[in-house]
């Protein structure tokens, strides 16, 4: 039985935003994510000493759900038009349908994060928001204050 096949009033409600940041493309990078539920948050953050944007901005999407321990009705914002278009839209979920090709039969980048991301979403019910990056939205914000402090610590 799917998330949507249960009864969802009974799901616990859950807000997710990340974000990710990258000091060059490749480079130092970091990311952030804020879980907020019944009125408290968790902040969550990591990085890595080099890699890319996209990678970070899945990283910070993964820890975050897989924070998560059971389904959830999730509102998950992000400014990362790659991660929310790739979840929905159904992108990833095709690449992977094609062993990880993109329609033009090259590789999808990514397929390592994106695989372990199409899991931990898997059991949620979520709605997907994409924000303008830096436009003064408020978790945004201190989610890219997050990743960009993460980053700064590989330099």
């Amino acid at each position: 039985m799917t998330v949507s096949e249960k009864n969802t009033t009974s799901l616990s409600a859950v807000e997710i935003y990340t974000d990710g940041a990258c000091k060059g493309n490749p480079g130092p990078g970091g990311w952030g994510a804020i879980l907020v539920a019944r009125g408290k948050e968790k902040v969550l953050s990591g990085g890595e000493a080099a890699t890319t944007n996209n990678r970070m901005e899945l990283a910070g999407a993964i820890a975050a759900f897989e924070a998560l321990r059971r389904p959830c009705r999730v509102s998950f914002c992000s400014d990362s038009r790659y991660v929310i278009d790739g979840l929905s839209r159904g992108w990833a979920l095709a690449w992977q349908k094609r062993g990880w090709k993109k329609p033009d039969g090259k590789p999808a980048l990514n397929a390592d994060l994106w695989e372990r991301l199409l899991i931990a979403i898997a059991p949620h019910e979520i709605e997907y928001l994409w924000v303008r990056g830096h436009q003064g939205h408020t978790y945004n914000e201190r989610c890219d204050a997050l990743a960009v402090a993460e980053a700064e610590k590989f330099k």
